[in-house]
């Protein structure tokens, strides 16, 4: 915890013990109340969430950010791949096998026979791998959560947390 954030809480809980020996009938409402006046502790907070709320902006404005690079290394990615098979077609076409230049060397070559799928359904099941099994985490935690008794499972306690509400 941040120190000053630290120092805030054990005012605030300071203060809220002196409140409740000075005043033991002041109901919760009251004490709240008087307590919001008196701690720094709801400013410290809502410094901490204006902090949370930049930090998740910046993350989405970053994922956008990413995104957007992303789809221009794609963009590179699909051009040069042209070029590549451009290259390689007139290449064939000329029957030209080797091109020696000062920064590289392209050969031309023919590559094996590569596997056309056809009908996947007409394919002998000595061609297919078996796929380890994988948890239903949604429909283990629906059974639980519906009272079924699940051997090997069982709910954990909920957390708490916090929502922060912005419009």
């Amino acid at each position: 915890m941040n120190p000053t954030l630290h120092y805030c809480f054990a005012e605030h809980q300071y203060l809220r013990q002196r409140l409740k020996a000075e005043f033991p009938d002041a109901d919760e409402d009251t004490l709240r109340d008087t307590l919001e006046g008196l701690s720094s502790l709801p400013e410290m907070l809502a410094c901490v969430l204006r902090s949370y709320l930049e930090d998740l902006a910046l993350a989405a404005a970053l994922g956008i950010r990413i995104s957007d690079m992303q789809e221009r290394i794609a963009r590179f990615e699909q051009r040069a791949e042209k070029k590549r098979a451009l290259v390689s077609s007139v290449m064939e076409r000329a029957d030209l096998k080797k091109l020696a230049e000062p920064d590289f060397t392209v050969s031309s070559r023919i590559t094996p026979p590569s596997v056309v799928i056809t009908d996947e359904q007409e394919i002998p099941q000595v061609y297919w791998k078996p796929q380890p099994p994988k948890l239903d985490r949604q429909g283990l935690t629906a059974a639980l959560r519906g009272g079924q008794s699940v051997p090997g499972a069982v709910l954990g306690n909920g957390q708490s947390t916090i929502s922060v509400r912005t419009r």
